[in-house]
């Protein structure tokens, strides 16, 4: 598999993408006996680990296809319809890849379409006029009124904010499934200024951090009810589903720390970790900050009870904690003056909203939110427990 890591990386080509190359090797002779074997050993793995004859045929079969460069280097679209089929063909071809391999993203590199429209964008006109105190002013408050200007981020936001906060028929929780669909359609479809004004947004003060904190709707998004969950087993999970397992890649390879960087990140980009930091959100790997008076973000897991796998554990839990190409991207938000960039027009007035559907207050009775998209006051709510 090292080869295919290789192969993914290689820029000498643009990368095709991966259910385009699915449909070329389909209609090879010398590449399709191979790719429907691997078909059926990533079926398998998927539910139970390959025996040892059955792992070398299917290691035979990766083999093979070495030489069948547009399955090797394909690539996927993050956010696009066809992105979940696409990661199918891509993790079929890498179907033995380790855990410790996961620093080349299934994802079409980004940077530049990135740093035209976060860093030279609205983004950096909006955040830098937020980031001056006026007066006391609730920033986190702000960008959620923001949000309520803008058609599409405004209803977005109060489709996840139901979604996250009505609790299951039959049921005293929410549906978390359809809670992280709902986030994940929120982020993908709301232009970054908005989105990360939201989940960036500077605070000094714990009533900020609330809000800021509350954004995703912490107890239906990630946190559990009684202890924390292994942090080695929520990356279990993670990796046994293509979309979060993508995800993951994703943010380990734009948000791989660097010593020697100026900005921290090895890819010397803050705007492009934290999308990928962004498209862990509504996934099971979902992090959120730690606290109300903290810049500090996590996981909802622990290393508790790991054993001889605690160095491992730390590694996982550390990923977001200790990260300072995060840490860097995320202060820099709201701190970074504005570049020139060409006027821009206002959003189109948004018009008056209807009632938004009742909501119930989820479990733990602090974050059922109102309609932010139309949110005039600072309504918090209670106050959650600190982690």
């Amino acid at each position: 598999h090292c080869d295919l890591c290789k192969a993914s990386s290689t820029p000498s080509q643009p990368a095709m993408d991966c259910l385009e190359a699915e449909h070329g090797c389909v209609l090879d002779p010398g590449c399709t006996p191979s790719y429907r074997v691997l078909e059926y050993c990533a079926a398998e793995e998927a539910v139970s680990p390959l025996g040892p004859e059955a792992r070398r045929e299917c290691l035979e079969a990766q083999n093979s296809l070495q030489q069948y460069q547009p399955l090797l280097a394909c690539k996927c679209q993050r956010g696009s319809r066809r992105e979940e089929p696409c990661l199918r063909v891509y993790w079929t071809v890498r179907f033995s890849q380790g855990k410790d391999d996961y620093h080349v993203s299934p994802y079409e590199d980004l940077e530049l379409e990135l740093v035209r429209h976060i860093e030279m964008s609205r983004m950096a006109s909006i955040v830098a006029a937020s980031s001056l105190p006026p007066s006391g002013q609730n920033l986190c408050l702000k960008a959620a009124q923001d949000c309520g200007l803008y058609e599409k981020c405004g209803s977005l936001r109060s489709e996840y904010v139901v979604a996250c906060t009505k609790l299951a028929p039959g049921s005293d929780r929410c549906n978390r499934q359809k809670c992280h669909r709902a986030l994940r359609r929120f982020l993908e479809r709301v232009p970054e200024e908005y989105s990360f004004s939201l989940l960036f947004c500077p605070c000094a003060d714990a009533l900020c951090g609330e809000r800021r904190r509350k954004t995703i709707v912490p107890s239906c998004s990630y946190e559990e009810r009684g202890s924390k969950p292994s942090c080695l087993s929520l990356r279990g999970y993670c990796l046994r589903d293509e979309l979060c397992r993508s995800r993951l890649a994703d943010f380990q390879h734009n948000c791989q720390p660097s010593a020697h960087s100026p900005s921290g990140c090895l890819r010397e980009s803050g705007a492009v970790c934290l999308k990928a930091y962004s498209g862990l959100i509504g996934t099971i790997m979902t992090p959120n900050y730690v606290s109300n008076s903290s810049m500090e973000v996590s996981q909802w897991c622990s290393c508790e009870g790991s054993g001889n796998q605690w160095q491992e554990c730390l590694r996982v839990l550390h990923m977001f904690s200790d990260n300072g190409c995060l840490r860097n991207a995320m202060s820099a938000v709201g701190s970074t003056p504005p570049r020139p960039v060409e006027k821009t027009s206002p959003p189109p007035p948004r018009p008056t909203p209807s009632p938004s559907p009742p909501t119930q207050r989820d479990v733990m009775g602090a974050d059922a939110l109102p309609d932010l998209s139309t949110v005039s006051t600072d309504s918090c709510g209670e106050n959650l427990p600190l982690r």
